[in-house]
């Protein structure tokens, strides 16, 4: 399971900052940051998600977005940019992250560190009950810096 924003799409403002003038601009509740059809991907993530789908690995998708019209906005970025095939999952309901996770529970779960929103509060795996964390490889990246260098073969996510 792969967190979208901030960990393979942003705001388009973004293109050509550092992850540093990203970050700043999330703090600056930049209404650009709100227009989620007009986000794009983080350097290669879909590359990279495009080379774990050809080794049969089922993605899937998770969005901090709740409502209908910003989920249908985050589906169609995946779409527009060829993002491989995959369930867009969210919090339902009074779901917080932590729910969302222990009802999805993923084999692999690559998200973000959140640190433009509040860091490990705002994340899925550091809140999990210790049950659940050893069903999950966590995989955190740096907010809005990428997946780029993480391993192409998907086994080696794994270890």
């Amino acid at each position: 399971m792969i967190f979208t924003e901030g960990t393979i799409l942003m705001h388009k403002n973004g293109l050509g900052h550092t992850r540093e003038e990203i970050v700043r601009q999330v703090w600056s509740i930049n209404s650009i940051i709100k227009n989620f059809a007009e986000y794009i991907p983080i350097k290669n993530a879909v590359e990279k998600i495009q080379k774990w789908e050809k080794q049969d690995c089922e993605i899937i998708y998770f969005s901090s977005r709740r409502k209908p019209e910003q989920l249908n906005d985050i589906r169609g970025v995946l779409k527009k940019y060829n993002f491989p095939a995959g369930e867009l999952e969210y919090r339902k309901n009074d779901e917080t992250y932590k729910d969302a996770g222990e009802r999805i529970v993923p084999n692999i779960l690559i998200e973000d560190d959140c640190e433009s929103i509040g860091g490990e509060k705002e994340m899925i795996f550091p809140n999990l009950n210790s049950e659940v964390k050893e069903k999950i490889k966590s995989i955190i990246v740096k907010e809005f810096d990428g997946i780029d260098h993480l391993p192409d073969n998907i086994n080696s996510l794994n270890t």
